[in-house]
């Protein structure tokens, strides 16, 4: 049985770049707008303040970890810092042996976190993204909370290897993160639409047989439910529109193909449900902005 979230996560092909410890005490805030860039966090000890733009703020916890794979804004502070982001001070940043502090430069902090941002390997990255929540948090997973103990740790050493083996923990713990929110409490995507046992069914029969004419219809027959019912479901579950989905993921694995160069348009229009080279142009050109000839020059 193929899966779907396997198939997406390969296609990103996600890194993690260089990370850093950032500490807090007293009152701080910090705002950061990094358009399109995943960040992640983890909470070494402590806690402060999340609050991501769209989205309800949250407190983060010791071993927590969050991940935002298209960040577009957010603020992080301290609990008793106000709630909004007006009048922060770049100057109450300090460089401490090892990491960086915001608020009070003296004392214990308040809260130690490892932050970064992660890469992702695709060209395709932005549109695969889509598929994602928009804002991931895991608190009180077992085999997450390892992993994160196994960064802390390493984050906390002057190791030989301290980097490689930091980049390739935090891998694992963003694939790990996408497989913890399976719950309804992840914002819309893809994960949370696998967590519905309905949806889940026709999520995956898209991706086993992307070649089928897929309807609507079809997919809330394989559901077992009401077109309408499956139609609102899926969408308020996933985010977008079932065709959309498909089209997404169609159009994801045609650019994945035509970079390969390991099979000709109309091959590869074949292999991603069109009946014929020229159909496939005119979607390809829509989705795209640029025909499917000119995608394979450009590469």
């Amino acid at each position: 049985m193929i899966d779907p979230l396997t198939e997406v996560v390969s296609l990103l092909q996600p890194g993690a770049q260089l990370s850093k410890i950032v500490s807090g005490a007293g009152s701080w805030t910090v705002r950061r707008s990094e358009a399109g860039r995943p960040f992640y966090c983890v909470t070494v000890e402590g806690s402060c303040r999340l609050e991501v733009d769209g989205q309800e703020p949250i407190t983060l916890q010791e071993k927590d970890f969050v991940l935002i794979p298209s960040a577009h804004g957010f603020t992080m502070s301290s609990l008793e810092a106000p709630t909004t982001s007006e009048g922060i001070d770049p100057s109450t940043v300090s460089f401490l042996e090892g990491e960086t502090r915001h608020g009070n430069p003296g004392g214990p902090p308040d809260v130690r976190l490892l932050v970064g941002y992660c890469v992702f390997g695709s060209p395709d990255a932005a549109l695969l993204v889509t598929l994602l929540p928009e804002l991931i948090h895991v608190r009180d997973e077992s085999r997450l909370a390892a992993l994160v103990q196994l960064v802390v740790e390493e984050s906390r050493e002057q190791r030989p290897a301290r980097d490689v083996i930091l980049s390739r923990l935090l891998e694992v713990l963003f694939i790990e993160a996408l497989r913890s929110t399976a719950g309804t409490a992840a914002s819309p995507g893809l994960v949370r639409g696998l967590a519905d046992p309905r949806l889940a069914v026709a999520i995956r029969q898209m991706h086993e047989s992307p070649t089928r004419p897929w309807t609507v219809a079809q997919l809330a027959k394989e559901a077992a439910l009401s077109r309408s019912t499956f139609f609102e479901r899926f969408s308020r579950t996933v985010g977008v529109a079932p065709m959309e989905y498909l089209l997404a993921w169609r159009m994801a694995m045609a650019k994945n193909l035509l970079r390969r160069k390991e099979a000709g348009i109309a091959e590869v229009a074949q292999r991603v449900g069109y009946s014929s080279a020229s159909t496939f142009n005119v979607a390809f050109t829509r989705y795209v902005g640029m025909p499917p000839g000119r995608y394979v020059r450009a590469m």
